[in-house]
């Protein structure tokens, strides 16, 4: 560079600014598609529907008059999530206590290996 003039000094240094600078614009165009992309992903793999059916059915268990019917019903979801899921399915119930509170509790724990999702169901 020493033998050209001062004019094609500065061109060839604007050549290498310019070529920089869409080197850098195209690695953080490509970083912010990935973001994109696994954050989308991310909503589609939420097993919103999954929860919901699930979560009906544990609902519908805490009405079940007998203690061993309920727990053969429980260990029935928990093997059929596990099976069919992909899941991790657990619930438990706290049923009323008559003269203090007539409410009945279910905890419901839901997890596949990417939605975690914990819930306590209070029925009035």
């Amino acid at each position: 560079m020493a033998r050209l003039n001062e004019d094609a000094q500065w061109i060839i240094l604007m050549g290498f600014l310019v070529s920089f600078s869409f080197f850098f614009l195209a690695l953080v165009i490509n970083q912010s598609t990935v973001v994109g992309q696994t954050t989308a992903e991310s909503v589609i793999e939420f097993p919103k529907s999954y929860i919901r059916d699930t979560r009906e059915v544990i609902i519908e268990t805490s009405s079940i008059p007998n203690a061993v019917n309920r727990t053969t019903v429980q260990t029935d979801i928990r093997e059929i999530s596990k099976k069919r899921l992909d899941a991790i399915v657990n619930s438990s119930f706290t049923l009323p206590n008559p003269p203090a509170d007539s409410k009945t509790y279910a905890y419901i724990h839901f997890n596949n290996g990417v939605t975690e999702y914990n819930e306590v169901w209070v029925s009035l």
